[in-house]
């Protein structure tokens, strides 16, 4: 797995670096051959989103003011049993998952998402 150094706003101690901290744990230990790097940097964000791959992308991760928003590339054709997309849930493509700081993620489930979404990934390649 490679590992990008953690941005600014993930070690800032507040509660949105903490909940993307324990996002990244949980997907890499979903699938241990995750690949995380930054991208799209641009001027109002310099560090970039952090994005996990394997096989093609999985999701992103971005932070707001409220919120963490995780969006699964291919979202849309993946089996969702717990409900955990509570975003985008209308795209052809893509869905996500709001959460806020009163939030408690439904570890097995999303970690379950994830192996789904890399497996996905690898049929198509």
């Amino acid at each position: 797995m490679t590992k990008k150094a953690p941005s600014k706003s993930e070690t800032s101690g507040d509660w949105k670096a903490q909940k993307l901290a324990h996002v990244r744990a949980l997907i890499q230990d979903a699938v241990p051959d995750v690949i995380e790097e930054y991208k799209w940097k641009k001027p109002t964000n310099p560090q970039g989103v952090p994005t996990w791959s394997h096989g093609g992308i999985i999701c992103t991760g971005e932070t707001y003011k409220e919120k963490i928003k995780l969006t699964f590339m291919h979202g849309a054709s993946l089996p969702d049993p717990q409900k955990l997309f509570n975003a985008g849930l209308y795209g052809g493509t893509r869905r996500a998952m709001d959460i806020f700081e009163q939030d408690t993620l439904n570890e097995k489930a999303f970690k379950a998402l994830i192996r789904d979404a890399s497996e996905l990934n690898i049929s198509k390649t």
